[in-house]
This record gives structure tokens, sequence and C-alpha cells, in this order.
């Protein structure tokens, strides 16, 4: 992984990038419904008076939103105490008291919702297994990520310019990182929030082997380059990953399995 490695890449990294690259900060989203933008319009009508839970909620909007629009009950999930609790303190500010948050939901939902995630979960596929049984039989998971690991900017805070974190090997670009973050991270799954370097076609083999199943895959490519955007040149000029999952049935999870 990475063809210029060592003192080499870690003298170049620091002569191109003394200081990080803009980091995705979501401002495209200021203003417009991040929900609507990466899952479509019809989201609303896939939770109109359903339970539903917001996998990796963070500090709530996307929750909030769901339950404002129709949803019957909202959960946001997420692992990190600390967003709860602000979470919590946002709804309720906003008043909205059909949403909870919680690091499990208390029942079964309808639709999970996943937004900007499998890109960093340090296990997907076991995510994928954690999101079956928060489904009920006929439920069904709304997901949007990217941008995955082959695209242009895919290493996130690595990628100092298109394709860096493809060009470079992992430990110069961590040694690199190293001058401007304090955590000590030696491996790309090690930086805050993670990185699983996980391109489309993983995915798609990760989903083969879980308890869910692909109902449609839709890749959008990067606008500028969309007439260069087919089968073969998906994983590098692919800005979002869209998808729905059901649960398997028994045969399926026979196979599957």
């Amino acid at each position: 992984m990475g063809l210029v490695g060592g003192s080499v890449g870690y003298r170049i990294l620091r002569a191109i990038a003394p200081a990080p690259p803009g980091e995705m900060t979501g401002s495209a989203y200021i203003g417009r419904s991040k929900l609507e933008i990466l899952l479509g319009k019809s989201v609303w009508a896939d939770v109109r008076d359903k339970t539903v839970v917001d996998f990796g909620c963070g500090s709530g909007a996307e929750a909030i939103e769901l339950a404002q629009r129709g949803a019957r009950q909202v959960y946001g999930v997420d692992i990190r105490q600390r967003w709860l609790e602000a979470a919590q303190s946002r709804a309720a500010d906003a008043n909205c008291r059909n949403v909870s948050f919680c690091t499990s939901p208390p029942e079964k939902a309808d639709v999970l919702i996943s937004l900007d995630a499998f890109e960093h979960f340090a296990d997907p596929g076991e995510i994928l297994t954690v999101m079956s049984k928060m489904l009920k039989p006929a439920g069904r998971v709304l997901a949007s990520f990217g941008p995955t690991w082959r695209h242009p900017l895919g290493g996130h805070l690595f990628s100092v310019f298109p394709w860096a974190h493809l060009i470079f090997t992992e430990k110069a670009l961590c040694h690199w990182r190293g001058h401007f973050r304090s955590d000590g991270a030696q491996r790309f799954n090690e930086v805050e929030g993670g990185l699983n370097q996980i391109t489309i076609r993983r995915f798609e083999q990760l989903v083969r082997e879980s308890p869910l199943r692909l109902e449609f895959l839709e890749t959008v490519p990067i606008r500028r380059l969309r007439l260069l955007h087919n089968r073969l040149t998906r994983e590098f000029l692919t800005a979002v990953v869209r998808c729905r999952l059901s649960l398997r049935n028994r045969s399926e999870a026979h196979v599957a399995g």
C-alpha cells in the first residue's frame, strides 16, 4: 500500500504540506437538509409515522430533523456519551419530544439511517450485523457514505492532493500527521474518527456476508467527472454511495452464511 515511503516520502510531504489541508467541515449543508441531499427527497416518505434509528447520530441534528418531519419516534444512537448529552440538550432546546438519545434503542426500528459513517467504522462487517439486530422484520437501512478509499480525497486529512493517500505509505503519512496531531496514531484506523480504507467492492462483499441484503446501490459520480463515470471507473470517480438494505429471509441467510 503506497509507493513512496520512508524518509523520502516524509520529507516530500513536509515540503508540500507543512500544515494540514482544509478538512471537510459540512459547510455544503448550511441552510440545507443533509438527509435530503444524501438520501433524496423520498426519505421523508420513508420515515413518515415510523420508528427510526439515526445510527451514529453525533450532535443530533439529523435525528431532530427526522422527528420534526414526520417520524413517529426517533432514537439517536451513538457510542460517545458527550455527543448523546449534547444531542439531548439540543432536542430540549428545540422542544422536540419524539426523539431520544442512547447507546442502544429500546425498541426495533422500521428504518435505520446511516450517514457518512461506513468509511469510518473499525469493523464495518460487524456493524452490519449490529444494524440488522436493530430492525423489525420488514425494516430497512438507508445509508449514504463517502468518499470511499479510492476517491481522489478518500484519505480525508491524508489527501494533501488528489490520491496522495494512495501514493504515500501509511507510515510516511502518519509520521507527517504527527506534526500537528498529538494522539500518536500510527495507522489510518487509529486517527480520530478512524479510516477503514473501504472500497465500494469491499462494501458489497461485506453486505453479501452479512444478515442484510442490498435492495439497491447507487454510486453518485463526482459532478465534474460524471461523463467518465462507469462500472470500471466507479471506485475512483464516485463521490457518494447510496444504498438501501433489508434483512435476508431464512433461505438467503443460509446461503450467505
